[in-house]
Formats: structure tokens, C-alpha cells, sequence
């Protein structure tokens, strides 16, 4: 049956309860359910579905606009719904997006039996296309209803929420080459597609519904602070290289590392252990030392531009590649993501609310819109762009273009917070020369003296 709690944007926001409630620990099953099962469906591609592309004649630079095109479709479907969230119905878009995206899954697996090149482009195209709308909509609503619920622990939250998100990537890259190799290629669609699909009963079940007003604010508004933007630069950059990994790892691990499609599997492990493991922790961090949430993306930013710029390594260092620097990178380019990731979305809310946006589900939903918009805009550059510098050079210069853009985050957030810093000290010490001046006598005490003794 259903829970017939409303949520309004009226109430107070509730303190901070040492306890969850039923209706917390409730929506935590249903929004980790989610961010489990969809992340198996995305992950599954990686080590088995280039190759396979390539076996049918699809060039690297189109291999990587299959996999952008969902990031595409994703950035503009999570715009529109993000708007639009509470005449939808917070709800409904998960439960109808989990429906949708479970279908184009299991339907994926079929292709592999369309034998014309250009025949089967096209449906990749459609496929991923409407798949990535029900995936918009199941994520960008539940990005909103877990800030909704947890409104006093959003990182940690959101921390926690990416242990499944780190689960999903480490099973779904060697449970899709295990199933490719031992069943064929349909085998691992249709398993995770079922997967995806017994959420829906679950989480129709037990989410609440979410009453909300509608916002006059919008997108725009919302993209005019300079903080704002800046975040959606650094998510940009994050996206950018996890897609990028997606759809290029897989052929160099095997042209270059002499890997199986089974071993591609277990190689991505070393990118989404790290990333799940330390999610919660500095989850954590967060939310306990708000103040160094700026800094945590800006030292993130820097460790991943390191990492990306040896994951080949760099022509220019002159060093070959090897499998155990391969792995050291990929490991630490899961911590450093997971560092500079985790802060972004609850930095974004905060933004949002000191410019006077009210807090409620309609801002949630424009802020988690635009969060998975820039995320998706991320997705559809990495593998498009990486994809193309690595047919036209190679893997090992891609992977520099990554790292130069997540340095490029970071140089920018190093200047803005420095001078922001440097703004508000200066703010605060004119505050405390007119007070002193405020306070002080109109004539000096020698005066009064005189005029007493006069």
C-alpha cells in the first residue's frame, strides 16, 4: 500500500533528529535502489560494447557519440523536468522514468542482430535517446526528493547514496564482460534491464508524495551567480572524464594492455571502489565543516588532473604504458572524483538559498536539474570529444585533454574563493571601523574636564 504523507514546502525545517524517521529510512531504500540498479545499466557497456561496435565497422569517433547521445538527451530532459517537477510530481518521474529506462535496456540487447552498419546506428541512437529520458527523470527527481527529506544532511546523504552509485559501477563493468562472454551479448541487457525494472513495484510502493508549490524562479536566475556557474564547470569536467574513461578505456586496455573484455571488467573496479568507499566519508566531512567544502573540490580537482595526465601517461613524460600505473591512476582518479564531486550539489543548494531562492521542492528540483544537466552535458563531451582526439592521436593525449580541464576547475575556483575571501575580510573590517566609530565620543574626555571645571 501507499504512504499518504504529504510533503509540504509550508512546514518549518525540521532540526536535526539523532533517529531517522520510518518515512527517512524509507525513501534512503528507494533512492539507493535507484542509484544501484540504473548505474549497473549505464556501467555495463564499457567492456564489451565498443569492441563489439567496432566488430560491425562503427568508427571510435561514432562508438563515442552512442555513448554521448544519451548524455545529450539526459541534459535536456533533465532541464525540462527539473522545471516542471512539481506539476509532474516528484513520484510519478521516478516510478515512469524506471519504467522507460528498464525497457530501452532490455531492448538494447537485441541489436547486436541487425547486420546493416548505418541500420544499426540509428536505433543505438533511438534507443539511448529515449532511454535517457526515463533515466533524467528517475535521477533529477530523486536528487530533489532526497534533499526534500534530508535537508540538514544533504552531503551525507547524498555520500551515503554513492555507495550504491560505486556498487553499481564496480559490479556492472565485470557482471556485463562475464554475461557477454558466457551468454552473448543480449544476456547482460536483459539481466540488468529486469533488474531496473523490479524497482518500479518497489519504489510505487514506498515513496511518499510530495505536495510543492510552483516557483516563479527559473534556470536563467538561477545560472546569473558566478558561483553557480562555476560549480557546473567543475561538474562539467568530473562527468567529462568518467564519460571519457566509458568509451575509450576499454579499447586501449585491450590493444595496448593485451586485456580480455573480462579483465576490462575487473580493471574499471579500481575506479569505482575508491569512489564508493570514500563517498560516505567525505559525505561526512561535508556536512560537519561546511566551510571546506570549496577547498575539498579545488584539491580534488587538482589530484584528478594529475592522475588523468599519467592514466596513459603523457607522450611528453616518456614513460610506456603499464598496467599497475593504469590501475594506480584509476584509483586515484576514484578518489579525487569522489573529493571534488561530493561537496558540489550541497554547495549549489546553499548558493541558491543566500540569493533568495525559497526553500522548497521547486528550487530542489531547479537546482537538481541543472546539477544533472551539466552532469549529462559532461557525459556527451567526454566520450564525443575523447572519442574523436583519440582516433585522430591517441588514448594517451585524450586522457591529458581530461586532466587540462579538470585543472583548469581548479585554477578558476583557487582565483574566485581567494578573492572571495579577500572581499569578505575586507567587508568585515569596515563593519568593524564604523562600529568602533559609532562608539567613540564626540569630544575627547580633556573637554568634558574643562567644561566642568568652567
Amino acid at each position: 500500500m501507499d504512504i499518504d504523507e504529504d510533503i509540504g514546502d509550508s512546514s518549518p525545517p525540521e532540526a536535526p533528529a539523532t533517529k531517522m524517521s520510518r518515512q527517512q529510512i524509507l525513501t534512503l531504500i528507494a533512492m539507493a535502489s535507484i542509484n544501484f540498479s540504473s548505474m549497473i545499466c549505464y556501467s555495463i557497456l564499457g567492456p564489451f560494447f565498443p569492441n563489439e561496435a567496432k566488430k560491425k565497422g562503427v568508427s571510435q569517433a561514432m562508438i563515442g557519440l552512442i555513448f554521448g547521445i544519451y548524455a545529450l538527451c539526459t541534459l535536456v530532459g533533465s532541464l525540462i523536468l527539473g522545471k516542471y517537477i512539481v506539476q509532474i510530481g516528484a513520484k510519478f518521474m521516478i516510478v515512469a522514468g524506471l519504467f522507460v529506462s528498464s525497457g530501452c535496456t532490455v531492448l538494447f540487447g537485441f541489436l547486436d542482430q541487425v547486420s546493416d552498419v548505418t541500420v544499426f546506428i540509428v536505433l543505438c541512437f533511438i534507443t539511448r535517446c529515449i532511454n535517457a529520458i526515463g533515466f533524467s527523470a528517475a535521477v533529477t527527481s530523486s536528487f530533489a526528493v532526497s534533499a526534500k527529506v534530508f535537508p540538514d544532511n544533504i552531503a551525507t546523504v547524498l555520500g551515503f547514496m554513492e555507495i550504491f552509485t560505486g556498487l553499481g559501477l564496480i559490479l556492472g563493468p565485470p557482471l556485463g564482460g562475464w554475461l557477454y562472454q558466457s551468454f552473448g551479448y543480449e544476456m547482460p541487457f536483459v539481466f540488468t534491464g529486469c533488474l531496473l525494472f523490479a524497482t518500479v513495484p518497489l519504489n510505487l510502493w514506498i515513496l511518499p508524495r510530495f505536495d510543492a508549490v510552483p516557483s516563479h524562479n527559473s534556470f536563467l536566475r538561477l545560472c546569473t551567480r558566478i558561483k553557480i556557474l562555476l560549480i557546473c564547470f567543475v561538474v562539467f569536467t568530473l562527468s567529462s572524464g568518467l564519460g571519457f574513461l566509458d568509451a575509450t578505456l576499454s579499447i586501449f586496455a585491450i590493444e595496448k594492455l593485451n586485456l580480455t573484455a573480462g579483465s576490462v571488467g575487473l580493471l574499471m573496479i579500481g575506479l569505482s571502489l575508491p569512489y564508493g568507499a570514500a563517498s560516505p566519508v567525505f559525505g561526512v566531512i561535508s556536512d560537519k565543516y561546511p566551510s571546506i567544502r570549496k577547498w575539498m573540490m579545488v584539491v580534488g580537482g587538482m589530484a584528478t588532473a594529475v592522475s588523468f595526465c599519467f592514466l596513459g601517461p603523457l607522450p611528453v613524460f616518456h614513460i610506456r604504458s603499464q598496467l599497475w600505473l593504469t590501475v594506480l591512476m584509476l584509483i586515484v582518479v576514484g578518489f579525487s572524483l569522489c573529493m571534488t564531486c561530493i561537496p558540489t550539489f550541497a554547495e549549489m543548494i546553499a548558493c541558491a538559498h543566500e540569493n533568495g531562492f525559497e526553500e522548497g521542492l521547486s528550487t530542489l528540483g531547479l537546482v537538481s536539474g541543472l546539477f544533472s544537466a551539466v552532469w549529462s552535458a559532461g557525459m556527451f563531451f567526454g566520450p564525443t570529444i575523447g572519442g574523436y582526439i583519440t582516433q585522430a592521436l591517441n588514448f594517451e593525449w585524450s586522457a591529458g585533454v581530461q586532466g587540462a580541464l579538470a585543472f583548469l576547475a581548479a585554477l578558476l575556483q583557487v582565483i574566485y574563493f581567494t578573492t572571495e575571501d579577500i572581499q569578505k575580510k575586507s567587508q568585515k573590517a569596515n563593519r568593524t571601523d564604523m562600529s568602533q566609530s559609532e562608539k567613540s565620543p564626540l569630544l575627547p574626555k580633556t573637554d568634558h574636564l574643562r567644561a566642568d571645571v568652567s
